[in-house]
């Protein structure tokens, strides 16, 4: 082992390390409002006038992300599903109407299985957003509106494995939800008439304690 090793698994070690991780991944997310500009809104927009559902995909780090942002959705009132890139591509396709909007999330842009589940939906009528760190790539080229989302790449270890860049995709989808509550005055007892369960749900009906 390395004396860089050793020094890191003392037990202050660790800590510190700790330490030096929220501070990177808090200031990448905090790097996310400088990245926000105009086409948020067109975004947004196209949200909140879809008559049909919501449908969130992409793949890997990037379907996590997808199911967490498509509950928070739901949450505010914008119904919306997680579905499976893959799983379209073998029939799951036919539960895109053409009311719907399919909003993909991939870092790159380039995932097989997510840009031919986006030719499917888009024959079948669905309007497409992307949120993309390219702008340029093969996804955004099919999509009708673009979220252009980067995180710093010393963010992930080794530059890759999504950690920090997982958690400003999340905040992006966090930001979406917000407006969308705002926008559609989604108030406090609708969210309780869909959320009746557990410690959230008593304390919207008794009230806190």
């Amino acid at each position: 082992m390395g004396e860089g090793h050793d020094e890191l698994m003392s037990d202050l070690g660790i800590v510190e390390r700790a330490k030096e991780v929220v501070a990177l991944e808090a200031a990448a997310v905090a790097a996310l409002a400088e990245q926000i500009d105009a086409k948020l809104a067109e975004v947004a927009r196209m949200l909140l006038e879809c008559s049909g559902h919501v449908l969130v995909t992409g793949v890997g780090t990037s379907h996590a992300t997808a199911e967490r942002f498509a509950h928070l959705l739901s949450c505010v009132g914008t119904p919306a599903l997680c579905i499976s890139a893959a799983d379209a591509l073998h029939g799951g396709a036919g539960a895109i109407k053409e009311d719907d909007v399919l909003f993909v999330i991939s870092k790159g842009g380039q995932s097989d299985e997510v840009n031919k589940c986006v030719d499917l939906a888009r024959a079948r009528g669905a309007r497409i957003i992307a949120q993309t760190e390219h702008p340029e790539s093969a996804l955004a080229m099919k999509c009708d509106a673009v979220y252009c989302v980067r995180a710093p790449a010393d963010v992930d270890p080794y530059g890759m494995i999504a950690t920090g860049s997982s958690l400003v995709a999340g905040a992006a989808g966090d930001v979406l939800c917000v407006l969308l509550l705002e926008l559609r005055g989604y108030p406090r007892e609708a969210f309780g008439a869909t959320h009746p369960g557990g410690a959230v749900g008593r304390m919207l009906v008794e009230g806190p304690h």
